[in-house]
């Protein structure tokens, strides 16, 4: 079997469709000025997670990165019901967490989806920072193993991590430690969605493989804080990707 004829899977029985299916991201949520607002900083792209929307992440950037232009994706694939699709629900994967093999395949695909409408989007001399929460925060990672050169850096918040067990999903992981990357893992340590050993597999991972900054919080669930926000924001401007003022 060839490698390309692995990278779609079986039959999802959660969202219609199959694992690693090729797929387009069609709408995104510009910030002001169309992005154009401050042309000579970074770019933040927003992922948000599953059932939710490019609205989600829009008022967060708006506290993390004030003087950064961002672009909010939302994911292609619709979140369904007994009586038809969910308003508002969308999905990057064909599950909420997928594991194995699935994984590999739907990480790929919407990873391959998102850098391709950051391609055509996004002129190439600008600066692109991934930012995402679970899913999202799993695809902000998955782009640095397809296409590496393409991002200044990486944030991951509750996000895990694609075991690369199918060949081809993850091209460039051969290349990426030399790169040296910068990446934010943040999480909860009460986080009752992504197991722990599945975070300990991340951070292990990103430590291996890029520039690590690792920050967990005390009593927090599947979700982001206060807390977590200000490093952030710490971080960002440690690495000359936003600043403290116009």
């Amino acid at each position: 079997m060839s490698e390309s004829s692995q990278l779609v899977g079986r039959e999802s029985n959660v969202v219609p469709g199959r694992f690693g299916e090729p797929m387009q991201v069609r709408e995104a949520q510009w910030s002001r000025g169309g992005g154009n607002a401050q042309p000579n900083r970074p770019m933040l792209l927003c992922l948000h997670g599953w059932g939710s929307n490019e609205q989600d992440l829009a008022d967060m950037m708006r506290y993390v990165a004030p003087y950064n232009d961002f672009v909010s994706l939302r994911a292609p694939l619709v979140l369904q019901e007994e009586r038809g699709s969910i308003p508002g629900a969308y999905t990057w994967f064909h599950d909420c967490v997928p594991t194995g093999e699935d994984l590999d395949r739907d990480a790929f695909a919407a990873a391959n989806a998102i850098d391709t409408w950051v391609s055509e989007h996004i002129p190439a001399e600008r600066d692109v920072v991934p930012i995402g929460f679970s899913q999202g925060g799993m695809l902000a990672i998955h782009l640095l193993r397809v296409h590496p050169e393409r991002y200044r850096a990486s944030i991951s918040l509750s996000g895990f991590l694609a075991p690369a067990q199918v060949p081809g999903t993850a091209p460039a992981d051969d290349r990426l430690a030399d790169l040296q990357i910068p990446t934010f893992f943040g999480y909860g340590q009460a986080d009752t969605v992504i197991p722990a050993y599945e975070i300990h597999a991340m951070s292990a991972w990103l430590e291996e493989h890029t520039w690590l900054t690792e920050k967990s919080y005390r009593g927090l669930d599947h979700a982001v804080s206060l807390q977590e926000f200000n490093d952030l924001r710490q971080w960002l401007m440690l690495h000359n990707i936003t600043s403290g003022m116009l």
